[in-house]
């Protein structure tokens, strides 16, 4: 049987496609393999995304003219501390009431109202925060699986009810299924659409590289509907368009994030585009830039290769040596000016955490069962494919990623101390980090950064939503926490999150116990709740086990289990 398996191995490992996400390259087209001993010209083409089927029967239950979760203990993601046993009366998808249902370590009452419920989730001893916000995704694309219900799911199963999609899909894409989402019309977490200059099958003014035709693509695309805008400085984003689509985007109440790559960080870092009234830094880019030792441009190596993305990606990390000390003055000033300008830092550690241990990130838990066998494929060392940049890392590589690491986490924390708002994104998909699973280990990575578990379970929620609501002229949002009023988008957990983020992973936490002396998986998100609609994680994780056997049938594999090189 074994030798049978690995029969499958160079088919299944040829099946990935570059993606569009991480740091803005190129995306694959759908189910193209590389060419069998053929010379490789390009990182592929971007690929397509399809649209999740509509949700079924027994997809969910509710809304409900009235339901009752009970016996709960509440973290309600405001910062104070956990309470309870508490009733959360939700009508429709609104929380009506939350109720005291009794004093710890007492029995609690029976019978308790209100009793005119139309659905009763008896909860007791189990924990509510509020709805995980993932602050920068990418939905499946059409090379890594069949359709974006498998990243949906995934993120439902671990809590994640709202999404910034940075982009999510092509625009027509990512507003059909942000209205599709608000429906409640197919299984997927709130959609919030953030797209890039130029996006969109109507848009016939071109490529939006002056500051004319930036503005005139975001008063377009502000009529489309989109919620904000993804920003990359590349050659068509230099500073001057940048000011004007951050400018219009203020004019118009969208949101920006920029990833401020290589290609254009030498003239505008993330000081700068703070200055110009940037709303999010995403990932680590810009950063360390702005407190270089040696002037505004990094000592890039004579042999560096942008275009070659183990260069690209493995001499990020030397940003550790060239800029200027943790603590020190000039790193004191970036951080206090980002704060005054309003800068939010979303650091997507995740998905660079392979860096630092390539091992730990290609072999864990959750690949076999719910990793797609075209993600996998995808995740493989490949020239063509966006990410899949571990042609030859080696130990001295790692080390310098972890070092970068140590000074990145270090900068967080600093920010949030001061009182800096840092959220939580993940943008799975890439590099072994598949979607849902890779956002709870944001949260690990943010209490490693020195985040106490109520501040990351902060960034995880309010932080998200105020990020989210505040360029619509909403400071104050109906997400983020569980207080009457808001919108009923809860996470029902049988862990205490704040005693362990591992739980919250779909594979759950490995636990001994001390009656049989095994070990035992306790944990994962027992109920999503998104917009009063109750999900029952677990069959969600099931459904998409199915969806990973389905594709490994039809692809001529064996249902258990993936090739490794």
């Amino acid at each position: 049987m074994k030798k049978h398996k690995f029969g499958f191995v160079r088919s299944a490992l040829l099946i990935g496609a570059a993606g569009f996400g991480l740091s803005g390259g190129p995306m694959a087209s759908a189910h193209q393999a590389p060419p069998a001993g053929g010379k490789v010209d390009a990182v592929k083409p971007r690929a397509g995304a399809n649209p999740a089927p509509a949700r079924q029967p027994g997809e969910g239950a509710g809304p409900f003219r009235k339901m009752v979760i009970r016996g709960v203990t509440l973290i309600d993601g405001s910062g104070a501390p956990p309470r309870g046993p508490v009733d959360i009366v939700i009508e429709n998808n609104v929380i009506a009431d939350i109720l005291p249902a009794g004093t710890p370590g007492l029995a609690m009452k029976q019978g308790r109202e209100p009793r005119d419920f139309d659905y009763e989730l008896d909860a007791t001893g189990m924990y509510v925060t509020p709805g995980f916000v993932d602050m920068h995704v990418h939905g499946a694309s059409d090379d890594k699986a069949p359709d974006m219900s498998y990243s949906y799911k995934l993120w439902l199963a671990h809590g994640v009810t709202t999404v910034r999609g940075v982009d999510l899909a092509p625009l027509e894409i990512s507003l059909s299924e942000r209205a599709r989402s608000a429906r409640n019309e197919i299984v997927a977490p709130r959609i919030f659409a953030y797209q890039r200059p130029g996006q969109g099958k109507g848009w016939t003014g071109g490529r939006t590289n002056t500051p004319e035709k930036a503005r005139a693509w975001v008063q377009w695309a502000a009529k489309q509907g989109i919620d904000g805008i993804k920003l990359i400085d590349n050659e068509d984003q230099p500073p001057e368009v940048i000011e004007a689509i951050i400018d219009e985007a203020k004019k118009q109440k969208l949101g920006t994030v920029a990833h401020l790559s290589q290609i254009g960080v030498g003239r505008m870092n993330a000081l700068q585009a703070g200055e110009a009234g940037l709303g999010t830094v995403t990932h680590f880019y810009g950063h360390f830039e702005s407190m270089l030792k040696n002037g505004q441009v990094q000592n890039w190596r004579h042999d560096y290769n942008y275009a070659d993305e183990q260069d690209r990606f493995g001499d990020v990390a030397n940003l550790y040596e060239e800029s200027v000390a943790e603590g020190s003055p000039e790193w004191w000033a970036y951080l206090e000016k980002q704060k005054e300008n309003h800068v939010t830092f979303d650091p997507t550690m995740t998905i660079y955490a392979a860096g630092r241990d390539l091992m730990h990130a290609r072999n864990a838990d959750w690949h076999d069962k719910y990793t797609m066998p075209q993600l996998w494929g995808f995740y493989q060392s490949s020239r063509e494919n966006h990410g899949s940049y571990f042609y030859d890392w080696t130990v001295g590589t790692e080390i310098k990623w972890r070092n970068f690491y140590h000074k990145f986490m270090r900068l967080l924390n600093d920010y949030k101390n001061i009182g800096g708002r840092v959220t939580t994104g993940s943008d799975s998909g890439f590099i072994f980090e598949p979607y849902g699973f890779g956002y709870v280990q944001e949260l690990e990575m943010l209490q490693e950064a020195g985040f106490n578990p109520s501040q990351v379970l902060m960034s995880a929620t309010l932080n998200g939503a105020l990020t989210l609501y505040e360029p619509k002229g909403q400071p104050v949002p109906p997400i983020g926490t569980v207080r009457v009023g808001k919108l009923a988008d809860l996470v029902i957990v049988k862990e205490n999150p704040l005693q362990n983020f591992k739980t919250l992973y779909g594979t759950g936490a490995l636990r001994l116990n001390e009656q049989t002396q095994k070990l035992e998986r306790v944990g994962g998100v027992s109920y999503t709740v998104k917009d009063g609609i109750v999900y029952d994680a677990k069959k969600l994780l099931s459904d998409v086990a199915e969806m990973v056997k389905a594709e490994k049938r039809r692809m001529g594999m064996p249902e258990e289990g993936l090739p490794h090189p």
